[in-house]
């Protein structure tokens, strides 16, 4: 019989005490990596910006609050003179997940994600132009971007570069239900296990996988038996102009869906019990026990991981040369 070399058998010895990651749909979600911190930082400050939309009031937080799971928990959100928006907020938190920003996929990334919202009337209300004349109207932001992206480079590009950058970073690793992939069999309760389980036997992991839990496709809402809601959005049609795409939406994020709500496009849906009992009978067809609900709910909510801890920057002050707010236009 031929002998292992003490090399082979400590190699042995490591992998058998290293816990084994199992092979699940569900991936863990792993802490950010930040290899330009100073861009991040620049990111950080215009996502906290109120001066990029034409009130002064509105930021890309006011909708993707970080202090409320990275939504601003209202059915749909408000926008430039209390305007309703048209549809509910999806979480900022592990987006860079996604294969598509927005419901409808409009935007390849995060980057082209952060410049829609400014130049939307509905929304912040600008234009790119004005958020660019506001930026590189304090001297302070110039040479922020002079540092980073060289002389002259305050423009929507690298506005949005800066801001998705540091959207990035906005993931939220170590969830119970990371801990328990990871090996650690008492980081869920059992009822979460038995939910966990339910999840997949069901057929939910078939739109909801990877790390994100979702993100990764697009799906019909409503695929067995329609579901019925008064919002006007049609989804991927409105991308597209294909038929077959109405009523086709992103797959959301399940990751800290305990804190996301209301919950669907619409954002009608305030429950998480309601919200599982919704996609079991119109995606799935299926009816949940109210055992199996309380289930369900317990791994959903192992799903909430570590939020960013986020210091709020110092912004700097406007001068005679910054474009003047509009917060109650006529």
């Amino acid at each position: 019989m031929k002998l292992l070399s003490p090399l082979s058998l400590a190699i042995m010895a490591a992998m058998s005490a290293a816990p084994a990651i199992a092979k699940e749909p569900i991936e863990i979600i792993k802490p950010a990596k930040i290899t330009a911190p100073e861009k991040v930082e620049l990111g950080k400050m215009l996502f906290f910006e109120p001066r990029l939309s034409k009130s002064g009031f509105i930021s890309c937080n006011s909708c993707h609050n970080l202090s409320l799971g990275g939504v601003d928990a209202l059915p749909t959100s408000i926008g430039h003179n209390w305007q309703e928006g048209p549809i509910n907020s999806p979480t900022v938190l592990n987006a860079e997940y996604g294969l598509a920003q927005f419901w409808d996929g409009r935007a390849k990334d995060l980057k082209e994600q952060a410049g829609g919202p400014i130049a939307n009337p509905g929304e912040m209300g600008y234009t790119h132009e004005l958020a660019v004349s506001t930026v590189n109207s304090m001297p302070a932001y110039q040479a922020k971007f002079e540092a980073i992206y060289g002389k002259n480079s305050v423009n929507i590009d690298n506005i949005t570069d800066a801001i998705a950058e540091f959207e990035k970073t906005l993931v939220t690793p170590n969830s119970p239900f990371d801990l328990y992939l990871q090996g650690d069999q008492t980081a869920i309760t059992s009822e979460a296990k038995a939910g966990y389980q339910l999840f997949k036997s069901r057929g939910c992991t078939s739109c909801h996988n990877g790390p994100a839990v979702g993100g990764t496709m697009y799906m019909k809402m409503g695929l067995v038996k329609p579901f019925h809601t008064d919002n006007p959005a049609e989804g991927r049609i409105a991308v597209t102009g294909n038929a077959a795409d109405k009523y086709v939406f992103k797959v959301p994020t399940l990751r800290n869906i305990e804190l996301t709500y209301p919950y669907f496009h619409d954002g009608a849906t305030w429950t998480l019990e309601e919200a599982v009992n919704t996609m079991a009978d119109i995606q799935l067809g299926q009816q949940l026990s109210e055992k199996e609900t309380h289930e369900m709910v317990a791994f959903l909510k192992s799903l909430t991981g570590e939020q960013p801890e986020i210091v709020l920057p110092i912004l700097p002050p406007s001068n005679a040369n910054t474009p003047k707010p509009v917060p109650f236009e006529k």
